[in-house]
């Protein structure tokens, strides 16, 4: 049952705490949150959950199904041992120090223990007010809820490190909110996911302190993350704090490469969405790339300067890891230490992107100068035409590799991938039988068994991804009361690189009407 769930909560017994009480808003100094109590909300209904949270922790599935269950991820409920509160953090928006931001709709409940002895922390989105919500109002909407739970577990199955999420309720309550911030409010329905990861904490969370010169303050979080998430850290001297950085790079490159990797843009890497453990945290405007562009970005917020666009993301967490060097810098006081650090991150993403994109192609590496000139054109010939990314590495593993076949014919599968193939040139076309051809030559030579090739390819190149168009449709059923496609998309998701037959049209190229729809192509961070 939901309430043999056993709390030990590390973040709020180890850390300060703001000596204030209650949702006022206010300038949080010396603290690391503030403790406040989830809104109650007036019907709370589950429309979905995620069996695998339930079994890690340690909860028969069919508990979801329990009253007591919704009563408690609705926020109506505190169980024993929980601890609700709210984490003050700061963070640079699109560049600039913002200040203290903080969980302004976020609500931590406690730390779970799990199956594995890892403590989980339970965290409310859309909960309430609480001193960090500045003018908002703490709530969330069904549509931005709904990405969120879909999205944080198809990052799973996926294979990309992601916070988790355990369920989705609706509050029976509406909620204003302007979609594109276009002057045009209207009610929504109101909702709530609880958010699940070992850690919530922010790269932000540092800044807040460092901005303030709050040294000590400092320093207690940054010796409490080492002693909870990276124990292997046991320098007594000040270089931890660089090896703790170092660690966050490593974390931080891997996750970027997995993103790129299945084609996700996170859309606002502002530092107080980025992860120290290397989750993918706060999905808002995130977007999947139908068509392959390196400048796309979701995000309506950012059209203009596409700082967060696809191509990006990789520099931006660069940058980001710099200005939490900036905030650990005077716990350490010597700067090469942090130099090396982002210095090793930058050549963590190498590597590893390097690898990623050959395991893609079907490569053991990229060491080859053929190899790495087969990867760069594999990038090109998709720009050439309007190419979708996912079919495209899909049908590359399907491309055979035979010496007598017949060169158009071979290309055949990756044509698939084009959009208005009936409108493509024969310069395009000729572009992806060139690649297609120079592909086959290089397995050719290198010998590898066809199926065992496939299978390789297919275990790195999925063949579903949360489309935005996908989730989109799952939205407006759920916003009807019928929240059987959330489940659906749910279910497809557990299993992205297998064949799924009877789910096929998932795999399809995106319908030509959610090119511009609202909700499938961009989106504002109130999404």
């Amino acid at each position: 049952m939901i309430d043999d769930l056993r709390f030990d909560n590390q973040f709020t017994k180890s850390l300060p705490a703001d000596f204030h009480v209650g949702t006022g808003r206010r300038q949080v100094e010396q603290a690391c949150y503030s403790r406040v109590n989830p809104a109650a909300v007036a019907a709370p209904k589950l429309v979905a959950h995620s069996a695998e949270m339930i079994e890690l922790l340690g909860l028969e599935s069919a508990e979801a199904l329990q009253p007591g269950f919704v009563e408690v991820v609705a926020g109506n409920r505190l169980l024993a041992g929980m601890d609700p509160h709210a984490a003050c953090y700061g963070g640079h928006q699109f560049g600039n120090w913002a200040g203290q931001l903080g969980d302004g709709r976020a609500i931590g409940l406690g730390e779970v223990v799990d199956i594995n002895g890892r403590h989980q922390m339970l965290q409310l989105k859309g909960a309430g007010p609480t001193p960090y919500s500045r003018t908002a109002d703490g709530l969330a909407v069904l549509r931005s809820s709904v990405r969120e739970f879909l999205c944080s577990e198809a990052m799973h199955h996926l294979g990309v490190p992601t916070t988790r999420a355990l369920s989705l309720v609706t509050t029976g309550e509406e909620v204003v909110r302007d979609m594109l911030y276009d002057g045009n409010p209207r009610p929504e329905l109101g909702a709530i996911v609880c958010r699940v990861a070992p850690s919530f904490i922010r790269f932000g969370n540092f800044e807040i302190f460092a901005s303030r010169d709050d040294r000590e303050t400092l320093q207690c979080l940054a010796d409490f993350v080492i002693a909870t998430e990276f124990p292997h850290i046991e320098d007594p001297t000040p270089h931890r704090y660089a090896a703790l950085l170092r660690e966050v790079g490593e974390r931080t490159a891997d996750m970027v490469v997995e993103w790129l990797r299945v084609g996700f843009v996170h859309g606002v890497m502002n530092t107080d969405n980025m992860s120290i453990l290397g989750l993918t945290i706060d999905y808002g405007p995130y977007g999947w790339l139908d068509n392959y562009d390196p400048n796309w970005t979701p995000n309506t917020t950012d059209a203009q300067h596409r700082r967060y666009r696809y191509g990006h993301q990789a520099n931006i967490a660069q940058w980001n890891l710099v200005q939490l060097a900036n905030a650990l810098y005077p716990l350490v006081e010597e700067v090469e230490p942090l130099q090396d650090a982002i210095q090793h991150y930058a050549e963590r993403f190498q590597t590893k992107w390097s690898q990623m994109m050959a395991s893609k192609l079907g490569l053991s590496s990229l060491d080859d100068s053929r190899d790495q000139s087969l990867a760069d054109e594999a990038l090109s010939v998709m720009q050439t035409a309007e190419t979708d990314m996912t079919k495209f590495w899909r049908e590359l593993g399907r491309v055979d590799c035979s010496a007598s076949l017949d060169s158009v014919e071979r290309t055949k599968p990756l044509l698939n991938s084009i959009y208005e193939r009936e409108s493509a040139t024969r310069t395009q076309i000729s572009g992806f039988v060139d690649f297609a051809e120079r592909w086959a030559a290089r397995q050719r030579e290198l010998g590898v068994n066809d199926v065992e090739r496939q299978m390789s390819m297919d275990a790195v190149n999925p063949k579903y991804v949360l489309r935005n168009y996908m989730a989109q449709l799952a939205i407006e059923r759920a916003e009807e009361g019928d929240g059987s496609m959330v489940e659906e998309l749910l279910d497809l998701m557990r299993r992205p690189y297998d064949e799924q037959p009877d789910r096929n049209q998932f795999s399809l190229l995106r319908p030509d009407w959610a090119r511009t729809k609202v909700g499938c192509s961009q989106l504002s961070c109130s999404s």
